[in-house]
């Protein structure tokens, strides 16, 4: 199979962006022809508020870059990961056009919410989510604490819905977990086209000995990832166990005066992914504060791998892949009491009953988020994706469509069909 793969990284490195190099990877290793369109965000410097509110749009440059691939390679898949904001949907719009079947991965709420993350003031917000004109983003500036970007965002959400890109231009689109994907089909998004592919863990970074003593932070040091009451947790909690800190962010001020109070607490700063899932399987457990409505946590899988229990928030995807007394625990988002208490629970059970946790949590990895498993679901979305293609256009007018590179390079958003109800997200 021959897929073309559309992403535009973010400026500071994250999880999308090793989603998307993971994917590429794996599709390699398996034997099929990768072609990539990548940008980076770094691109925006300089540029004018318009150039870039146009861009986010509607990325007519993109589109005709995107055109001229398909025509050259003809893949027989589309596979865009973030295209926010240099891509934009253009490039659905022109593969659709080509027969070519799209697949849209929803790795972040964006397409329901200004700052992507379902999230204001330290709590889950949903007040946007199936507004035709999503007006509390641009009165809370909730994307970069900017009322003009905040509308920059929230038009682009109008627009494409109103267009109709969404409902009309993808085949298929995936989510990280059940509980993201009701959010989405709850919104108005097809439901018989949003499908869950859990992500994977590779290379496996086999079983650690938890014999380090201690419970694991790993993440972004920022409100949203819940770090906040990791620290309130061990400040009032003073028999919990010694805390590793591993990652960096607007925070990492405040975890240094932590750190610097309490001898308990390191900060390891960035780590390679190896070394930190060295870290991981060494720890006694991981603790996955977020107060924000994670569309996977993949540092539970990470957990996982390593048979390290998790103790996270009872709060969206989280909830779903951490099974109460399972492989772990769950407290109540912001609570650092109840944070303390289920660590202190978890740290004090019997050497006997410790080792039988970690081995399910590394059963749990095995059953569900290898690269075999993840490959395996990725085909079959592929498969759902391409059996629409050929539905709706027929492998003779693929074939037809992919030859006019200059019809293509030149599709205008307005051609889209409008939506017949404009309250979906579609």
């Amino acid at each position: 199979m021959r897929v073309l793969l559309c992403h535009s990284y973010y400026t500071q490195r994250g999880g999308e962006d090793r989603s998307f190099e993971e994917e590429r990877e794996l599709l390699q290793a398996n034997g099929h022809e990768v072609i990539e369109y990548v940008r980076r965000n770094e691109e925006l410097v300089g540029r004018g508020k318009l150039a870039a509110a146009a861009t986010t749009l509607w990325n007519r440059q993109a589109g005709r870059e995107v055109a001229a691939i398909i025509e050259r390679h003809r893949p027989d898949v589309l596979h865009a990961t973030n295209t926010f904001p240099l891509i934009s949907p253009s490039v659905c719009d022109v593969a659709h056009r080509a027969g070519v079947a799209v697949v849209q991965a929803l790795r972040n709420y964006r397409l329901l919410c200004a700052n992507s993350y379902l999230m204001r003031d330290g709590q889950p917000c949903e007040a946007c989510v199936g507004k035709a004109v999503p007006l509390p983003a641009i009165q809370h500036r909730c994307y970069r604490d900017s009322a003009a970007a905040s509308a920059v965002v929230a038009a682009m959400q109008v627009y494409h819905r109103t267009v109709g890109v969404w409902r009309n231009r993808v085949d298929a689109f995936f989510t990280l977990t059940h509980f993201a994907r009701q959010k989405f089909v709850d919104a108005g998004l097809p439901a018989d086209r949003v499908h869950v592919k859990y992500n994977s863990v590779s290379p496996d970074p086999g079983v650690g000995d938890g014999s380090g003593g201690y419970a694991v932070f790993v993440g972004r040091l920022s409100p949203e990832k819940g770090v906040g009451t990791v620290l309130a947790a061990w400040e009032a909690n003073r028999e919990l166990p010694p805390l590793v800190i591993v990652g960096d962010g607007p925070l990492r001020a405040a975890v240094e005066a932590a750190a610097s109070r309490d001898a308990r607490i390191t900060i390891r700063g960035e780590l390679s992914n190896a070394e930190a899932q060295r870290v991981i399987g060494a720890a006694n457990l991981l603790v996955m504060p977020s107060l924000w409505y994670e569309t996977f946590g993949r540092t539970i899988a990470e957990a996982y791998a390593t048979g390290t229990p998790v103790v996270a928030s009872r709060l969206g995807a989280m909830a779903e892949l951490v099974e109460e007394g399972v492989a772990g625990s769950l407290f109540n988002p912001g609570h650092a009491a109840d944070l303390a208490q289920r660590v202190a629970e978890l740290t004090l059970r019997p050497a006997d009953e410790q080792q039988a946790i970690r081995r399910r949590a590394r059963q749990a990895y095995e059953q569900q988020f290898t690269p075999a498993h993840n490959y395996r679901r990725l085909l079959e979305i592929y498969e759902i994706a391409l059996t629409s293609a050929r539905e709706r256009c027929g492998a003779s007018s693929h074939a037809a469509k992919a030859s006019q590179p200059n019809e293509l390079s030149e599709m205008q958003p307005q051609a889209i069909e409008p939506l017949k109800h404009p309250m979906a997200v579609g």
